[in-house]
């Protein structure tokens, strides 16, 4: 069984998804607008989010990284997540991040994405990692910008139109 680190920036600690965060996810998932940018049809029903943060465990098993749960370093409690997920439609990694709407403009998407791709650079040596947004979404589009990943292509992926970034592992 694969032990899932922890990660800790200066104002975050990412940490493996617990069941009970199950329900403090479900909330933000319900926030306004934290999925306006999602391809999905609506917030997630609580068994559905309960499934997410089971699958976690399991996609870290297998590819050796996923998402963690992020939490202020000051504070208990679910900000939002971030990390890597495997896309299969691309055959790529993919760097990712969500958190609830009281945290946005902060500089913690910037925080938790630039600590998940070192962690793939550095821990799983991944050659290339990817960012998929909506060319609308200007707030993710700032962060992959500061991560210093650059614009790829459009690719249609889940049924919508999406803009593809890349950042390749810095040379040692």
């Amino acid at each position: 069984m694969l032990s899932i680190p922890c990660l800790q920036t200066p104002r975050l600690i990412l940490r493996p998804f617990a069941p009970a965060d199950a329900p403090e996810l479900h909330r933000i998932y319900h926030a306004e607008g934290v999925l306006r940018y999602f391809p999905v049809a609506g917030p997630p029903s609580l068994e559905k989010v309960e499934r997410f943060v089971a699958r976690q465990a399991e996609h870290w098993e297998k590819h050796g990284y996923g998402n963690w749960a992020v939490q202020p370093k000051d504070a208990d409690g679910l900000i939002g997540w971030a990390g890597l997920q495997y896309v299969s439609e691309l055959q790529e990694t993919e760097v990712g991040f969500l958190f609830d709407r009281p945290q946005w403009g902060k500089g913690f998407a910037t925080e938790a994405a630039l600590a998940a791709l070192e962690f793939g650079f550095r821990q799983r040596e991944l050659d290339r990692i990817i960012a998929l947004v909506f060319a609308e979404n200007l707030a993710s589009r700032r962060v992959i910008a500061k991560c210093g990943m650059d614009y790829i292509d459009p690719v249609e992926i889940w049924g919508v139109s999406l803009l593809r970034y890349c950042k390749a592992r810095p040379a040692v």
